[in-house]
């Protein structure tokens, strides 16, 4: 996965993918807004998804994922009014999966912080499944330019290397996983250290329709 550099061949799948056959697709914004953006926000965005914004399209109500692929300055239409100011150029706080919902080992003092910084920090978001499930895409910090899934129970990073599916990591992998029409957790799950299945956050779980 090469973030600093976008590879042709994600390229062209990412055109394929809102090609002249995609409906509504929203207009790519240009290199002259994409750099003001990341001057703002002091990032810079990770390949293809940087080229993808400034050269192919700013989003599409088509998806992905179910609700649509929102603008790079957009957030989803449920994200809610009232949360803490997002930050990009403050790392993503996580590099495996966090499932909160079973956590009893972070200190209170640091949970409600920690949560906060998931939604946060170091990621654009890319859209909803509904239900509470936003796509991030991380711009800041260790896993930048790998998709997250944030829930309401859990945050997970996405591709084949992290369980649950056989989608290429990064944006390119997901659009082309959506793009075939497969679900987004495909594979058998592995085990755990107890023997278990490792749970994705969503795994079991269909979205509701967003207002």
């Amino acid at each position: 996965m090469n973030t600093e550099q976008p590879e042709p061949t994600e390229l062209a799948l990412l055109r394929d993918a809102f090609g002249p056959d995609a409906t509504d697709t929203t207009a790519a914004l240009g290199w002259a807004a994409v750099h003001a953006f990341e001057a703002r926000h002091g990032v810079v965005l990770p390949e293809p998804y940087r080229t993808f914004v400034a050269e192919i399209a700013d989003g599409s109500p088509d998806g992905p994922p179910a609700h649509g692929l929102v603008g790079l300055a957009e957030l989803p239409s449920d994200w809610g009014d009232g949360r803490a100011a997002r930050d990009l150029a403050r790392p993503f706080p996580l590099t495996a999966a966090w499932l909160w919902e079973d956590d009893e080992e972070t200190p209170e003092e640091e949970f409600d912080a920690r949560l906060a910084q998931v939604s946060n920090d170091g990621s654009v978001v890319l859209g909803t499944d509904g239900c509470g499930m936003y796509w991030h895409l991380v711009v800041t910090g260790p896993h930048r330019g790998h998709v997250w899934l944030v829930t309401d129970v859990g945050a997970a990073p996405f591709g084949a290397g992290f369980d649950h599916t056989t989608a290429a990591p990064g944006f390119a992998g997901w659009v082309a996983h959506w793009h075939a029409g497969r679900p987004w957790f495909d594979a058998a799950p592995s085990s755990g250290p107890d023997g278990e299945p490792n749970a994705a956050p969503d795994a079991h779980r269909s979205p509701d329709p967003v207002a």
